[in-house]
């Protein structure tokens, strides 16, 4: 089932003083991105953050589960999505932790 632009949006305005945040379709489902970086996936209507071990100290007690078949566990955030201000900091907190992005190899002609 792939998820609701509106749900995607209210994720991404919950999150919006963790920084520069952006999302992306893909695959049927969205990656929201921090500062260029993918923090977090939305697929199902249900918010996967990438697991960082500032992000596992800073939720303490976590739910983790993958966010499609195959895929390694991430942070499956629940109520706490309400919370601005926590959101924000879990944001934060995993886009400071994650490496930029690599650039991307011109294409050949």
């Amino acid at each position: 089932m792939a998820s609701d632009l509106a749900f995607v949006e209210y994720v991404c305005d919950q999150m919006r003083a963790a920084g520069t945040i952006a999302f992306r379709k893909m695959f049927g489902e969205y990656a929201i991105y921090c500062e260029g970086k993918v923090v977090a996936l939305v697929c199902d209507n249900q918010l996967f953050v990438k697991p960082t071990s500032g992000g596992r100290s800073f939720v303490e007690r976590v739910a983790e589960a993958p966010p499609y078949p195959g895929a390694k566990a991430h942070f499956l955030i629940g109520e706490e999505l309400d919370d601005q201000e926590w959101i924000s900091n879990l944001i934060r907190i995993t886009e400071r932790e994650l490496p930029l992005p690599k650039p991307k190899k011109p294409k050949r002609s």
